[in-house]
C-alpha cells in the first residue's frame, strides 16, 4: 500500500511527486509510465522555451504559475547543474494591425508586472539586424532550458527520497474503493490511498478507465518545426515571436534558439491522426475513431476549418511554410528548412466545440486527475505540482458530490 500513486512520467507528473515528498516527508510514493524513459511525448518534444508569462490574463492562474514557474525552474536548474540561459524575447510586430494588438499587449505586461523594452523599427534593426519588423516588446526574462535534462534530476531527486519511479508499466485498469485505489498494468498490481494521474495525450482514455464521466476529448495537434542549419544557428540572439491574433486558436511560427546551440522555425499546428505517431503521414485507426465519434471535435472543426486549411497547406508545402517564417526572418531559403520535427500537443476540446486553454482538473475522492495542462505546462510545472497537492490536502469532493471538475481559473 503506498500513500500515492502517479500516474505518468511527463515533467507535471514529476513535479507532483517532488511536491508531495516536500510537503509531506517521508509519503510512500510511486510513479508510473508507460514508456522505457521518461518524457517521451510533450515533456520531451518540448521547445524548451521558460516563458515569462506576458500573454495570459492579468490576475489569472495561468499568469501566476507561469511567473512562479519561470523562477522556480531557474532556481532547480542552478541548484542542480543544469544549464540555462536567458535569452529574452522579441515579439514582432510586421503590420499596422499587429502594432495595435502590440499595444494591448504592452498593457498586459505592465498589469502582470512583466519586464519588458518596446523596441521601434530602428532600435529592432539595431538588436537584431536579421529580424524585419515595424517594433516589437522584448520580454527579459523569457529563458531556454532542455526540459529533458529537468526531468532526470527531478527523478534523481525523487528517488533520493525514497520514491519509486517504474517506467514500462501501462496501466490497463483503475478502480476506486472506499480506502483506496487499485491500479493495475500487465505485471503490476499496486494499491495506494490515492492516485493523481498526469496522462497527458492519454489522460481523457485514462479518466474513462477510472470510471469518470468528462465531456472532453483529447484531440493530438501536431507542431512540425524545422532546424536550420549551422551556418544559420546564429541568425538571431533572441527568441523571435510572433504578436498572437486573437481569432487564430494557436501561436504561429517563430524562431526558437535552443540551449545546444541551435536554432528552429515553427511550429505549425496541424490536426494529428495519431496521438503518439511523430513521423509524418502517422496515422492511428483508434486515435482517428475516438475524434470522429466525438461531437466537440465536428463542432471544433466547423469553427477553425479556415485556419486548418492553411496549417495543412503549410505542412504540404515548404515553399508556403518559408513564407510565414520570411515575415520576420528573410534572410530564410528553402535549403535552410532542414531535419524536420515534431511535437505533438494534448488539447482538450469541450463536447460544445470550444478549445480549453486552461487548466482542468477532475477530482474524487481519492483521484485526481489532470485533464488538460496547457501551455505553459512545462515552464510552470514545479508551482502546479504543489498547487495540485495544496488541493489533495484540502480533500476531496463532498460525500454528496462524488466527483467535481473544476478549472484552473476556479482552483
Amino acid at each position: 500500500m503506498y500513500d500515492y500513486c502517479i500516474i505518468g512520467g511527463g515533467i507535471v507528473g514529476l513535479a507532483v511527486a517532488m511536491a508531495l515528498q516536500e510537503g509531506m516527508p517521508g509519503v510512500s510514493i510511486v510513479l508510473l509510465e508507460k514508456e522505457r524513459e521518461l518524457a517521451r511525448h510533450q515533456t520531451g518534444h518540448n521547445s524548451g522555451v521558460i516563458h515569462a508569462g506576458i500573454y495570459y490574463a492579468p490576475g489569472s492562474l495561468k499568469a501566476k504559475l507561469c511567473r512562479e514557474g519561470a523562477e522556480a525552474t531557474k532556481q532547480f536548474c542552478t541548484e542542480n547543474g543544469i544549464p540555462f540561459e536567458t535569452c529574452g524575447k522579441l515579439l514582432v510586430a510586421t503590420n499596422e494591425a499587429e502594432m495595435q494588438r502590440m499595444d494591448a499587449l504592452e498593457e498586459r505586461a505592465r498589469q502582470n508586472r512583466i519586464e519588458y523594452t518596446r523596441l521601434s523599427t530602428s532600435q529592432l534593426r539595431s538588436d537584431e539586424p536579421n529580424i524585419a519588423g515595424l517594433g516589437a516588446l522584448l520580454v527579459h526574462a523569457t529563458g531556454i532550458v532542455d526540459y529533458s535534462a529537468v526531468c532526470r534530476a527531478m527523478a534523481g531527486r525523487i528517488e533520493a527520497r525514497s520514491g519509486e519511479i517504474r517506467c514500462g508499466v501501462e496501466v490497463t485498469a483503475i478502480r476506486e474503493r472506499d480506502q483506496s485505489v487499485r491500479i493495475e498494468s500487465a505485471s503490476h498490481r499496486i494499491e495506494a490511498r490515492k492516485l493523481i494521474v498526469c496522462a497527458g495525450l492519454q489522460s481523457d482514455r485514462v479518466a474513462l478507465m477510472a470510471g469518470l464521466r468528462i465531456d472532453h476529448r483529447i484531440v493530438p495537434f501536431r507542431g512540425e518545426y524545422y532546424l536550420l542549419p549551422a551556418s544559420k544557428a546564429g541568425v538571431t540572439q533572441r527568441l523571435i515571436y510572433p504578436i498572437p491574433d486573437p481569432d487564430l486558436p494557436f501561436l504561429g511560427i517563430h524562431l526558437t534558439r535552443t540551449i545546444d546551440g541551435g536554432m528552429t522555425v515553427g511550429p505549425n499546428a496541424v490536426l494529428g491522426f495519431a496521438r503518439e505517431g511523430y513521423p509524418k503521414g502517422s496515422f492511428a485507426l483508434t486515435d482517428v475513431w475516438t475524434m470522429a465519434a466525438f461531437p466537440g471535435f465536428w463542432k471544433m472543426a466547423a469553427r477553425n476549418w479556415r485556419s486548418a486549411i492553411s496549417e495543412f497547406a503549410n505542412s504540404a508545402s515548404r515553399s508556403r511554410y518559408l513564407k510565414e517564417c520570411r515575415k520576420y526572418c528573410p534572410s530564410l531559403t528553402l535549403d535552410d528548412l532542414t531535419a524536420l520535427q515534431v511535437g505533438i500537443r494534448a488539447q482538450a476540446v469541450m463536447a460544445d466545440g470550444s478549445l480549453v486553454h486552461d487548466f482542468l482538473f477532475k477530482q474524487t475522492e481519492r483521484m485526481l486527475h489532470v485533464c488538460n495542462a496547457p501551455s505553459p505546462a512545462a515552464t510552470s510545472a514545479i508551482p502546479i505540482g504543489r498547487m495540485i497537492v495544496d488541493r489533495l490536502l484540502q480533500g476531496g469532493p463532498s460525500p454528496t458530490k462524488p466527483s467535481e471538475t473544476f478549472h484552473g481559473t476556479h482552483a
